[in-house]
């Protein structure tokens, strides 16, 4: 029987080391993999270059790297709630590459299904197209985007078993299912670990061929990034 269970967080990012690129599944501080940063914020690896939708906030998700300055690159689409990234950006201490939304997400997608380039009319005009190959389709300008592949991607989803295979929750799915295809070796995360067979196949996101190792998260703050009430 297939088995990729991993013990822990602290098991699961063994071989991640200093300068490797990653992919971290989530869209602000929802479906993000919050035992694997934690474990990456321990082990102290630095030098990383971090694709994800944002950066977290100063003191949670991918924030807690930035802190300890352990990414050195940052390939994002919003980053507006993390004010510790703009420091270091404007400072010049970390490099950034901002994408339009949907680029990112088709560009992760792309290096899942192993297609190298596409174009897209996303960004044609403005800084995002520079020294970018510009076609045009139906009359109308394309840019050349190539396609993001990682060392490791790590995923977070609600279930998962033991083959790897994995179901995500209502919108926590996001930017998970396409980083979980472009990463070399795939982590993940879930909320529950049970048997094979136990996930109906006719509802599940992720197939197993595309994750190599899977864990029970001990802890799932699921922070809410902005919270708006009426009196």
């Amino acid at each position: 029987m297939i088995n990729k269970v991993v013990a822990n967080a602290q098991e699961a990012i063994q071989g991640i080391e200093d300068n490797m690129t990653l992919m971290l599944g989530g869209f602000g501080l929802c479906g993000i993999p919050e035992n694997c940063i934690s474990a990456l914020v321990e082990a102290n690896i630095t030098g990383l270059t971090c694709i994800s939708n944002n950066a977290g906030v100063d003191d949670f998700g991918l924030g807690l790297l930035l802190r300890k300055k352990q990414i050195k690159k940052m390939i994002s689409s919003y980053v507006g709630e993390n004010a510790e990234f703009e420091h270091q950006m404007l400072s010049g201490d970390l490099e950034v590459d901002l994408i339009p939304q949907g680029s990112l997400a088709e560009r992760c997608r792309a290096g899942g299904a192993g297609i190298p380039a596409f174009f897209t009319p996303a960004g044609y005009g403005t800084e995002i197209a520079e020294g970018k190959e510009v076609r045009v389709f139906n009359g109308k300008p394309h840019i050349l985007e190539s396609a993001l592949t990682a060392n490791y991607a790590i995923v977070k989803a609600w279930k998962g078993d033991r083959a790897g295979n994995l179901i995500y929750k209502g919108t926590a799915m996001n930017f998970n299912p396409p980083m979980a295809m472009a990463g070399k070796i795939t982590i993940a995360e879930v909320e529950e670990l049970v048997e094979p067979g136990a996930l109906d196949p006719n509802f599940i996101h992720t197939p197993g061929i595309f994750v190599q190792r899977i864990f029970r998260g001990e802890i799932f703050e699921k922070r809410i990034e902005q919270r708006t009430i009426t009196k």
